[in-house]
């Protein structure tokens, strides 16, 4: 009989327990769910979404542009993809980004306004390498960066050529693919130094391969196309044939697919340099090569590659994310 009574007082002080416990969860999740932030509970991790707009079927989200390619990869506009959504899903993944950068000779004079306008628009609040290829290791800036987000310098030669250094960025990320990327990141994206991010660049441009538009051609029919039109290199593409012109100063994709396309990029530019023949636009030239024939997962409109000393600011990019520095090019590539 006491044994019973004390049973139920136990239970009564369970049930009183209770209803607290839930009020306390439930103030506690939604706190942290106005930042969309992990709760751990135990040894699960739940993120808890922001609300957003149904998706309708029948009222898409731009009209004015190309926004799915004829191989069903998607191009990348402002205006057609949720960011809290995306974020959510990468780094439930526990993604790191892999951020490649040549600064050779004297364009390591770039590099601290690439890395400091990176850290304020590149993946943020998610896990970031930066690859500093430098033939100048002791003139890399320190910049502070955020947590979870750090730099790698790596030393490389320089070459006499601009047009050398260009091309050999393809032997170099090919080879660190293999030896030393594939072990760190998930995805790897290459950039160009010159540049300065302006806006958000996030995880949205991430798939297994992704090429950038470029903004002297996405308006251009084929056949305006500067690509390699000679038969006897390696890049040669037909007059009938191509989709878009591929800038060579913004893709990447999963570390597997960069090797790939790096490395068969090398491969031609080392073809063609035993048969005394260098593509127009050197690397780009192949880039685009590889591309027409190994389609991108995505790509990416020129809201990610803009230089708007040259093209103004047209009213189709409602953003420009990554653009170029104004600079005088003759006097850095010599």
């Amino acid at each position: 009989m006491n044994l019973r009574t004390g049973r139920l007082k136990c239970y009564s002080l369970h049930l009183g327990i209770l209803p607290l416990t839930v009020l306390v969860l439930v103030f506690f999740c939604q706190g942290r769910a106005s930042h969309n932030l992990p709760v751990n509970l135990g040894s699960a991790v739940f993120f808890f979404r922001k609300a957003y707009p149904q998706p309708r079927v029948l009222t898409p989200t731009r009209t004015d542009v190309l926004v799915l390619t004829p191989w069903l990869a998607p191009i990348i506009w402002e205006g057609t993809f949720n960011i809290d959504i995306l974020n959510e899903q990468f780094r439930l993944r526990n993604t790191t980004i892999g951020l490649t950068v040549f600064a050779i000779k004297k364009y390591v004079v770039f590099l601290k306004l690439f890395l400091e306008t990176a850290e304020q628009h590149f993946m943020v609040g998610h896990k970031v390498i930066y690859y500093v290829f430098t033939d100048r290791p002791a003139d890399v800036p320190q910049v502070p960066l955020g947590a979870g987000r750090r730099l790698v310098v790596l030393a490389v030669r320089n070459y006499t050529r601009w047009q050398d250094v260009s091309m050999h960025r393809m032997e170099i990320i090919s080879h660190f693919s293999e030896q030393r990327f594939w072990h760190e990141v998930d995805y790897l994206v290459c950039g160009d130094v010159d540049m300065k991010f302006r806006d958000h660049v996030g995880v949205e441009i991430l798939s297994a391969l992704f090429g950038t538009l470029h903004p002297g051609f996405y308006r251009s029919r084929r056949e305006s196309f500067t690509y390699e039109r000679r038969p006897q290199s390696q890049a040669y593409i037909p007059w009938d044939q191509g989709d878009f012109y591929y800038m060579g100063a913004f893709f990447g994709g999963s570390v597997v697919e960069v090797h790939h396309l790096t490395k068969a990029c090398h491969q031609a530019m080392v073809e063609d340099q035993d048969n005394g023949i260098e593509a127009v636009w050197h690397d780009e030239s192949h880039l685009n090569k590889y591309l027409l024939y190994h389609k991108p997962t995505k790509v990416l409109s020129p809201e990610y590659m803009w230089d708007q000393q040259l093209l103004g600011w047209p009213s189709i990019m409602k953003k420009l994310r990554y653009v170029a520095v104004p600079k005088n090019h003759q006097a850095i590539r010599n």
